[in-house]
């Protein structure tokens, strides 16, 4: 009986191991386990102050095109290592989304996902809803937490990891590498001109150029799935006085990128079913004089999803632009003017006339702002599609990751690498130099990049919040501290303290994931210092063809990380660096010993764990009390039909426009749905042709300004590829009468034009 099952054991054992055996081989050949998916992570589209600018009064007010969460997970076997990589169409990643995440993985999956092997990175658009970040000095103008926006992104991204974690089959992955022209410059030369010369020297340009892209193929088909690239360039083409949610040039680099690779699928008779109409422009005028707009309907919950038209049943192909060491890059590419002389700004201090709100960066498109998103997301899409149709280098190798949690108020940093010459980093502050802005959003008047002083009336108002203490005064040198975030602890944490640093590895692709934004030469400093640790310590698995990214924003937020050289001038980006003029050493040091453990192939240890703040958040921000229409109207009904241009047709860049009675958008999201869709008669049938998630369609949110009743007008800019034919816009929405009440969803449609 007992040499039975020693056999048995012994047959089991070696199936185990030819199981493994197996896996190692086909991840060494270069086939992965490769999935991918995507959701909608479209948060509160009225009312609630954006992420990014810190402009009180930049409060959303419609959607310009969809916030998505994209998703890629690699494994080496059904079970074997897999990390998962969440890009979010967001500001930046948040420290408790990330918590909240895996609390609900951990529901649905056990431990194949945990903190060690996901990583959450926001692209940094400026436009998107804020409130979901638990530190304090992110929430103030956005009134504190905002539970919508918060569980919009939770949402997302859970189930963009599930749609990815399904569709999990083999496959391959190549890389490719490529420069993006003119998608971004230096927003602070001077600061970078005191790097080293011989450092500087090394490098062509002040802004990292290159992108590096992975593409996805299935296996079995041989077909692309999705591409996931990493270049830095901030997002901030559309201004801090735009009031649409959008992805900016990044996200909408994505919809390009995704709608490309779908036309570039489709069969010819699929396009031409799609868009098969009439010619005889004067038939289609006279037969769109006969329909007229529809008037308020009531209709099902789900019934805009059955008007998208792109229907997210897990088989799309996933497109994401990923943000790298973006600190000191701009995608405002003609430089930094004075608005009130159209001369260039002071070069040290980007003011003019010592004013920080005069100096204005402009983008391609100057003044037009969408145009310019349009132009960068462009430039971003084209060298895409350059890299993905030439990848050729398939990756092939080990799944890996390394993962822990760092105190970064009180680090001890050796800089000289042998012990003796150490220093430490400080409490989180910010100085005046933060209060300044930035070239793509100036600040508060009275600041300027590179102060290093602070006048009598604002440290009275700083020392009303609290007085730094003389430790983080001297800690923070040259820094003047203006406020003292990593010292304030009332109502509860203004700042982080503790931080996840992150590397993960896909055969010779390292991805650092850092939870700040780098400036250019802090995350060429950081690249460099991992890949001599990895081939230093690896044993000839890492060489000269180990190729490392910087994803960043990622899992968490701490602002930025500037040279040591950088953080003595104190423009933003120093100002803004919060642990001190040691913090990117301390980021240096760290990463070091986590390349160190996975080149040597050690485990390393958690350290303390980051607070979850979430039960003592505060919330100020109103949520709608309910929503009535006009007497004797319905929501949905027109208020402004469609005003038909005098030659009986639209044509391309003309703008048709209709805005219906309706209520507030924050009803209901309409997540994987549509607020706005262009319809296309054909034959007798109407068809969505574009929606809300299109970058020619606008869907703007407002209120009458008598009665205050709720407006929604939905905006086509007629793009160049639109078909000649009859067309019209429809709204959907959802409405209270009080808070209290359940919902009630409607739609109404426009009378129909023509388009020549």
């Amino acid at each position: 009986m007992g040499s039975k099952i020693n056999q048995h054991l012994y047959f089991l054992s070696l199936i185990i191991a030819l199981v493994f055996g197996f896996a190692l081989i086909r991840s060494a050949a270069g086939q992965y386990l490769v999935g991918v998916g995507s959701y909608d992570m479209t948060g509160p589209a009225a009312g609630i102050n954006m992420m990014g600018y810190a402009n009180l009064f930049q409060n959303t007010a419609g959607i310009h095109f969809r916030l998505r969460a994209r998703t890629f997970i690699v494994a080496e076997s059904s079970n074997g290592t897999r990390f998962a990589f969440v890009n979010l169409d967001a500001g930046m990643a948040s420290q408790l989304v990330t918590i909240k995440v895996l609390e609900k993985l951990k529901t649905r999956f056990g431990n194949l996902y945990t903190e060690e092997n996901i990583a959450i990175s926001g692209i940094h658009t400026h436009a998107g809803p804020g409130g979901y970040l638990q530190y304090l000095i992110y929430s103030i103008t956005s009134l504190g937490f905002v539970q919508q926006s918060f569980d919009a992104i939770v949402t997302a991204i859970v189930q963009s990891i599930v749609q990815a974690h399904n569709n999990l089959k083999p496959g391959s992955i190549f890389i490719s590498k490529g420069d993006v022209e003119n998608a971004g410059i230096n927003r602070s030369p001077s600061a970078y001109l005191l790097n080293p010369a011989e450092e500087r020297a090394r490098y062509p340009e002040n802004v990292d150029k290159e992108m590096t892209l992975l593409k996805f193929v299935d296996a079995a088909s041989g077909k692309g799935i999705g591409a996931f690239n990493w270049y830095a360039t901030h997002g901030t083409s559309m201004s801090r006085d735009n009031l649409l949610i959008s992805g900016d040039n990044k996200g909408a680099a994505a919809r390009f990128f995704e709608d490309w690779f779908s036309s570039k699928n489709e069969s010819s008779s699929t396009t031409t079913s799609k868009f098969s109409t009439s010619s005889d422009i004067g038939k289609l005028m006279e037969k769109s004089k006969t329909i007229k707009a529809t008037g308020g309907q009531q209709c099902g919950k789900t019934r805009s999803q059955g008007f998208k038209v792109r229907k997210n049943d897990g088989s799309l192909f996933v497109g994401a632009f990923c943000q790298s060491n973006v600190g000191d890059v701009t995608p405002n590419v003609l430089g930094a003017f004075c608005i009130d002389s159209g001369k260039p700004c002071d070069f040290n201090h980007s003011s003019c006339h010592g004013d920080d709100q005069l100096c204005i960066g402009r983008g391609p498109g100057y003044p037009d702002e969408i145009l310019s998103t349009k132009i960068i997301g462009e430039r971003q899409f084209q060298k895409a599609v350059d890299l993905f149709n030439s990848a050729t280098d398939q990756l092939s190798g080990k799944i890996d990751y390394r993962h822990v949690y760092i105190n970064f108020t009180n680090s001890e940093v050796g800089l000289d690498g042998t012990g003796n010459n150490t220093v430490k980093t400080c409490p989180a502050a910010l100085g005046p130099g933060f209060a300044a802005g930035t070239t793509d959003g100036p600040g508060v008047f009275g600041f300027q990049q590179g102060d290093t002083e602070i006048n009598k009336l604002w440290k009275q108002l700083r020392d009303v919040l609290k007085k730094p203490s003389q430790y983080q005064e001297e800690c923070q040198k040259p820094k003047a501290v203006l406020l003292s975030s990593g010292e304030m602890f009332e109502p509860y944490a203004w700042a982080p303290a503790i931080l996840p640093i992150q590397i993960l590895r896909l055969g010779k692709l390292i991805i650092l994931s850092v939870p700040g934004e780098f400036t250019t030469m802090a995350g060429r400093r950081l690249r460099e210092a991992v890949k001599d640790t990895l081939i230093n310590n690896g044993n000839g698995e890492f060489d000269n063809d180990t190729h490392i990214v910087i994803a960043g924003l990622t899992n968490a937020y701490s602002q930025y990380i500037a040279t040591f050289e950088e953080y003595a001038h104190q423009r933003y980006e120093a100002a803004s660096t919060l642990y001190g003029p040691h913090t990117l050493p301390a980021y240096i040091q760290e990463f070091k010993k986590l390349a160190q453990a996975m080149a040597k192939g050690e485990k390393t240890t958690k350290g303390p764990s980051p607070p979850d703040l979430s039960s003592v958040q505060l919330s100020l921000s109103l949520n709608p009390t309910g929503d009535s229409p006009p007497a004797g109207k319905m929501f949905g009904d027109i208020k402004e039909d469609i005003n038909q241009p005098k030659d009986g047709s639209f044509k391309n860049g003309d703008r048709p426009s209709a805005t219906f009675w309706s209520a507030n958008p924050r009803y209901d999201l309409l997540t994987e749905g549509t607020y706005a869709v262009v319809e296309m008669l054909q034959g007798k049938r109407w068809i969505p042709v574009y929606d809300d998630d299109d970058f020619s369609l606008y869907f703007k949110w407002s209120l009458e300004n008598t009665s205050f009743h709720g407006l929604a007008t939905v905006e086509w800019e007629v793009p160049t590829e639109a078909i000649p034919g009859v067309y019209r816009l429809r709204h959907f929405g959802s409405s209270k009468k009080t808070v209290n009440s359940t919902n009630h969803y409607f739609t109404g449609a426009s009378s129909a034009f023509t388009v020549s």
